[in-house]
């Protein structure tokens, strides 16, 4: 009798992130990981891409200063179990050194301040390739993406000029200034995530589990009651039971009410949903149609 040769859905998944993780490595002089201490950036942080090596790159956080607690306590301990570079790249920074302007109003954010922030860590530190967390069925503009997104010597993103990717060959070439960002994960989708946590047995921070949280609802958004986000009279704060389901700002990040306190729970939770987590809890998606798109041609993730 033949044996089977036959692979699961995430072992095909983790096969085609490994060899596009160990590609950049080959092909590129300075790439780095982007970690946020997010689920997605967590199961990209390629530990087993290069077992029983260490992670052969740098990880870089864009840091808003509007941060959630324990997704910093995360980042940081793991960086130091992991024994890799962090590269931390600070929006406060951008904001004092005059580069960008801090926003203000009800809806200010740090979100958009990211761009220059992160453009400017690049061409300090010179990478030419960053790896990124995000999936194609996050949003729509991301579903655009390639797995190698081409940015030019400004870092812009330009949609309708991409290059071919047949047969998984990726185009690696750059001129000076221009760099790729590389998604290990476009194929895969959020329950693919949370079924390779379970399997793997993946640490996340503990937001992404049920818990009780003081919220206020803004914009049909469960927003966290924090330092950074003046709330108004007709906002009053309570408290509910929640998790997250993705990990950003704290001002424009929302929770979602659930009970979920297992993988297992989320996972039955996510596949009932039609809603994409950035859709029910980003609200830097939500100012405009193509708000993420505009972003990404600037240079964000």
């Amino acid at each position: 009798m033949r044996p089977d040769y036959q692979m699961s859905q995430l072992d095909v998944l983790e096969a085609e992130a490994i060899h596009i993780m160990r590609e950049v490595a080959a092909e590129f002089e300075r790439p780095a990981l982007l970690f946020s201490g997010g689920k997605d950036s967590i199961v990209a942080l390629a530990e087993k891409a290069f077992w029983p090596a260490r992670i052969p790159f740098p990880v870089m956080h864009v840091d808003t200063g509007h941060n959630f607690p324990e997704a910093l306590e995360f980042r940081d301990r793991r960086v130091a179990e992991l024994g890799v570079r962090l590269v931390v790249a600070s929006v406060q920074e951008s904001i004092d050194a005059g580069r960008v302007t801090e926003e203000t109003g009800r809806h200010a954010s740090r979100n958009r301040l990211q761009t220059v922030t992160l453009l400017d860590a690049i061409e300090e530190h010179r990478f030419d390739a960053l790896f990124g967390g995000a999936r194609r069925d996050e949003e729509k503009a991301r579903a655009k993406e390639r797995v190698f997104s081409f940015r030019d010597e400004f870092g812009q993103w330009d949609p309708k000029n991409q290059r071919p990717e047949l047969w998984n060959v990726y185009n690696t070439r750059l001129r000076r200034g221009e760099h790729i960002r590389v998604f290990p994960l476009s194929n895969w989708t959020e329950l693919d995530v949370w079924a390779y946590i379970e399997r793997e047995k993946l640490e996340i921070p503990s937001i992404y589990f049920a818990h009780e949280r003081p919220v206020f609802e803004r914009d049909g958004l469960l927003l966290a009651d924090n330092p950074y986000l003046t709330r108004g009279e007709d906002e009053p704060v309570f408290t509910a039971t929640v998790r997250y389901r993705t990990v950003g700002d704290m001002t424009c990040t929302g929770a979602v009410s659930s009970t979920a306190s297992t993988v297992a729970e989320v996972m039955a939770e996510v596949a009932a949903t039609r809603i994409t987590e950035r859709g029910q809890t980003r609200a830097d998606d939500r100012t405009s149609e193509a708000a993420m798109e505009d972003r990404k041609r600037e240079g964000y993730f």
